[in-house]
């Protein structure tokens, strides 16, 4: 699971580093400004199950860019969206973390860093996006699996003569060739036993 971590101080940087990459966090990048890490999340598509980015620690206090600013423009990113923010702050008054509430963030540590807070507040972060993950995995399934089941109740148009089948956007496609794309059945070819008595009628007749 990739971590991006944003600040300005060059030793919280290395020490958040350090202590992630000790717990077994090894994916991360270091970023030390709002404006390299715009670049960073700059993409506007997402990998179906395992984003580009799972985690992101954020300063709240920066030049040109702060936490609040940087935090609502990687939210407004909808491949962003459900990557979880949490800030890393000295400023732990009520209206400061209203703002970054406020603006995406989904959780926050106090500066100066405890690691066992830190790697405590980064497990449960990364727990509930596998899980959100897990969730819409499923939800796509399921949804693939409805519109598979009301494609094979849906009434066909078949050809009378060659037995095409006419796909909605109007070309036709052989069964099997439907059953491959609408259905997760497997074509296992076998014979039946009709053709095996003709077929056996046609030998005993030759």
């Amino acid at each position: 699971m990739s971590i991006l971590i944003i600040d300005d101080s060059a030793l919280h940087l290395r020490l958040i580093e350090d202590i992630l990459q000790n717990a077994g966090f090894t994916d991360t990048i270091a970023i030390d400004s709002a404006d390299g890490a715009s670049v960073c999340v700059a993409g506007d598509s997402m990998r179906t199950d395992d984003q580009t980015l799972d985690l992101i620690l954020m300063d709240l206090v920066m030049p040109d860019v702060n936490g609040h600013e940087a935090c609502r423009l990687i939210k407004a990113k909808p491949h962003m969206a459900d990557v979880p923010v949490i800030m890393v702050t000295a400023r732990t008054d009520g209206e400061s973390l209203r703002r970054a509430f406020a603006a995406g963030a989904t959780d926050y540590i106090r500066k100066p860093i405890i690691a066992v807070e830190l790697i405590a507040r980064v497990s449960t972060a990364l727990t509930m996006m596998s899980q959100r993950a897990g969730r819409k995995r499923r939800e796509r399934e399921l949804e693939s699996a409805l519109q598979e089941l009301q494609a094979l109740r849906s009434c066909l148009p078949v050809c009378i003569s060659c037995k095409r089948i006419r796909s909605s956007t109007g070309g036709w496609t052989s069964l099997e060739e439907y059953v491959k794309t609408f259905s997760n059945f497997q074509i296992n070819e076998t014979i039946c036993r009709p053709c095996i008595d003709q077929w056996n009628q046609a030998q005993e007749a030759a």
